[in-house]
């Protein structure tokens, strides 16, 4: 862990409670994983563990696979055109990775769902991604909790701790100067994949300047990587994951270029019942919640901010159905041309190739849950990109 960087957001947050680190008793875990749970860390933080039990309140789903049935055609031949369903409150990720109909043969799945397998990680090494994933899930007891983001002692007083070895194997024990409130989300919220030997998840990118689409595409170009291979189409497919951490310091980010967080929007200062503030662990979105809102007022004035950015998520979505209804066809055209036998690779691989990277940048928009509104220019320009591809290979597919 970083502690040079760390240290100056504990001093901050043991001075805001009037706390000190070395006051609180540290409880002991009850379960075999040695996590101190949510429950266990209440009578240290009940303000905070109160606060993080409202993500339970999030439980709203609805599936991409019925707004979006485009998706389909584009995933076919992998788990999420089984099962696509919109995020919910983080108090519920063992429980979806589990039901979800998408196969989970290894435990690399329960990577980022759940504290006991992020310490599992941690105690026994990254063997452990290749276990079978129901002999680990059968062990586990808790989804994202307090471990997630503090570790156990350091939980005292506040301080965030880069549990996720992942992170620090990627980026080095400076994390590219990344601001911790960023880091403590980020390592979960970021583009990630397997390795194809090991199972271990990995980062695909060593700094900041990595984190962008064109980096992380050449990277897996160079190494030959696909998350699977269209049967229909012979075409090595990528999965964007859920780039928030990339797309929030990305070029053209307004809010990371003026020093913002995660945190910043996302867990809000809240008045205990005792008159001490404390940063709320309900992690929802600023339009949810009317105290975030008026923090957007400091530099937005009297801006309906509500208004502003669902107009700004309809656009990006808007462009993002009418790309996926274009890559659907491109994906149709190319299926229909492999079946007909009339064409050789040489033929096909240039729109295999076209409609792999199209596909990359459309996704890579398409599941960052921020809809546009953590980096609308950096949205833009991945559609953008998308667009010009998927204009050349619809180009190739017509003159076939």
């Amino acid at each position: 862990m970083n502690r040079a960087i760390m240290a100056a957001l504990l001093s901050a947050g043991l001075a805001a409670t009037g706390l000190s680190v070395y006051a609180l008793e540290i409880p002991t875990p009850a379960n075999e994983n040695g996590i101190i749970t949510a429950d266990e860390w209440e009578a240290v933080f009940p303000d905070q563990v109160t606060t993080y039990r409202q993500n339970e309140e999030n439980s709203y789903r609805i599936s991409y696979l019925d707004t979006d049935p485009y998706l389909v055609n584009i995933y076919e031949g992998y788990g999420f055109a089984k099962d696509y369903t919109s995020a919910i409150g983080h108090s519920y990720t063992l429980q979806d990775v589990y039901n979800t109909e998408r196969p989970h043969p290894l435990a690399n799945c329960l990577t980022c769902k759940t504290s006991d397998f992020t310490k599992m990680v941690n105690d026994i090494g990254e063997e452990v991604y290749s276990y079978d994933f129901e002999e680990v899930y059968s062990s586990m007891n808790e989804s994202l909790g307090c471990y997630s983001c503090h570790g156990n002692n350091e939980a005292n007083g506040g301080e965030l701790v880069v549990t996720h070895s992942y992170i620090t194997t990627a980026l080095g024990e400076e994390y590219d100067g990344i601001a911790p409130e960023i880091l403590s989300c980020g390592q979960c919220h970021i583009e990630y994949y397997f390795d194809p030997e090991t199972k271990a998840t990995r980062m695909p990118h060593p700094d900041i300047a990595g984190m962008t689409p064109e980096a992380t595409l050449a990277f897996y170009d160079e190494m030959g990587f696909s998350d699977w291979t269209q049967e229909s189409t012979g075409t090595g497919m990528l999965k964007a994951q859920h780039p928030e951490m990339e797309t929030f310091l990305g070029e053209g980010s307004v809010h990371a270029k003026f020093g913002m967080t995660c945190a910043d929007c996302h867990m809000g200062s809240k008045t205990a019942a005792d008159g001490q503030t404390f940063t709320s662990h309900y992690w929802r979105s600023p339009l949810e919640d009317e105290a975030l809102l008026a923090t957007c007022a400091q530099c937005h004035g009297d801006t309906d901010m509500t208004v502003k950015v669902h107009k700004l998520q309809a656009e990006i979505t808007g462009v993002e159905k009418l790309l996926g209804e274009r890559l659907s066809g491109i994906k149709t055209g190319l299926a229909d041309a492999v079946s007909s036998g009339q064409y050789s690779d040489e033929e096909l691989d240039p729109i295999r190739k076209l409609y792999r990277s199209a596909q990359w940048y459309w996704d890579y928009c398409y599941v960052e849950n921020s809809e546009g509104a953590h980096n609308s220019a950096y949205a833009r320009d991945c559609l953008f990109k998308s667009e010009d591809l998927i204009k050349e290979a619809e180009d190739l597919i017509a003159a076939l």
